[in-house]
């Protein structure tokens, strides 16, 4: 890959995780505070991003993949996303800010798929070169958090007072505009022809690689993926609310910590998963789950900030160890006709299932606690999770046999086509 288009990629994946870390970090605190929504109503929207994960695979693989250049698809989402990220700014009320928020999500999720396609079409070596580029997404999701923070002070007890946090989305409405435009130069990616074959909704949706659920291993990932999806919503919808609620400074910048963790522990996983297999290293990461959320329970915003700082930066471990070794396991669990459609399957559940039953429980939780009221209702909150993540991690512990090599177990059954489905895979 030349310069020129190793600038353009890094630009490109830069600025799509600058829109979403530019408003959805204190989506929460916004709802909250500038439109006075209810926990429930707080779930409701944050359920649009699962939502958006169901849609996505229908656009790709029924749209994208079949006839128009992905590139040219990425640029018209984010000028539809532009338009829509405006709309959310001038809402005054949760009823007129849903149907924008649900629009957009539907538009957005897409295109994390397709900046991957744009990507993976320009390289010889994805597994080498893949990773240099991807990282600029990380890079702007924290640089949208610093800015948030440190250059605007938006979600300072004074910035919230005066409903500062709706400028977040005037900010993701122009980088989405941007990246709109931007897109049109990026490298042509046409569709890749298939010789007149189609995808049946089966191959998009993963169903294809269902049968790997008779494989009793299998099945107790695959359920522990979803189950472990709720207290992952948790952190999602309440840590930024949390946080600002308690008086931490700088709530959203000091949150950009879980993504620099995410990056550092990301270069130990490999090392991690070769030394103890899969089964330490997922345990690992449900144990941490259940941990961060005790941090939040007992930590404040003055002598006790340091658990919460601990909270955030367990995030790396959190999400690396459990989804990026599941992607791993699923990758080597499926065998090579059904990689795609495993990986699918197990994105559906998680994102789309999964998140979309944690924010409802999370709503739910809250909405709860808040009516009995007392002094410890975030404490009461953040318990929950903890709860949830230990038991599941407790009945993985007794129910996961540990596999050496989860090849040597595959189960054997012919597939119908060769051909891979597109997937949205989320970060």
């Amino acid at each position: 890959m030349n310069t020129l288009t190793r600038t353009k990629l890094s630009a490109m994946m830069f600025l799509e995780f600058f829109i979403w870390g530019a408003w959805f970090v204190t989506l929460g605190t916004f709802l909250g505070n500038n439109l006075k929504a209810s926990e429930l109503e707080t779930a409701s929207v944050f359920s649009t991003q699962s939502f958006g994960a169901i849609i996505a695979p229908f656009i790709i693989g029924l749209i994208a993949d079949k006839y128009f250049n992905a590139e040219r698809i990425l640029g018209i989402l984010h000028l539809v996303g532009a338009f829509l990220m405006y709309q959310m700014y001038n809402s005054n009320d949760v009823s007129t800010f849903y149907p924008y928020v649900l629009a957009y999500m539907i538009a957005y999720m897409p295109t994390l798929a397709l900046v991957n396609s744009v990507s993976f079409r320009q390289m010889k070596n994805p597994e080498k070169e893949f990773s240099v580029i991807r990282v600029w997404g990380t890079i702007g999701w924290i640089a949208a958090g610093l800015s948030i923070s440190y250059i605007f002070h938006w979600d300072s007890a004074e910035g919230i007072g005066q409903g500062m946090l709706r400028n977040t989305f005037m900010m993701a409405g122009v980088a989405s505009l941007i990246l709109g435009i931007y897109s049109f130069m990026l490298p042509k990616t046409p569709p890749v022809k298939n010789d007149g074959k189609s995808n049946s909704i089966s191959e998009i949706l993963g169903l294809d690689a269902i049968k790997l659920l008779k494989n009793k291993n299998f099945l107790i990932f695959f359920l522990a993926s979803v189950l472990i999806c709720i207290p992952l919503a948790f952190y999602y919808q309440n840590a930024n609310p949390f946080l600002t609620d308690i008086g931490l400074d700088n709530p959203t910048g000091k949150m950009t910590i879980g993504q620099i963790s995410e990056v550092l522990f990301l270069l130990l996983l490999p090392v991690f998963f070769s030394k103890y297999g899969f089964k330490k290293t997922i345990l690992v990461g449900m144990v941490a789950w259940a941990l961060r959320y005790v941090l939040f329970a007992y930590g404040n915003a003055g002598e006790l900030s340091f658990m919460l700082i601990i909270g955030i930066a367990l995030h790396g471990i959190c999400y690396d160890f459990f989804f990026v070794s599941g992607q791993i396991y699923t990758d080597a669990r499926a065998g090579e006709k059904y990689k795609s459609s495993a990986q699918g399957l197990v994105t559906l559940a998680t994102y789309g299932v999964g998140m979309l039953i944690g924010f409802w429980v999370a709503g739910y939780i809250g909405e709860y606690y808040r009516g009995l009221g007392g002094e410890n209702i975030w404490q009461s909150i953040w318990l929950v999770p903890a709860g949830i993540a230990a038991a599941v991690a407790l009945l993985f512990l007794l129910t996961f046999k540990d596999e050496k090599d989860p090849n040597k177990e595959v189960p054997a059954f012919e597939p119908e086509t060769d051909k891979a489905p597109a997937i949205t895979s989320l970060p």
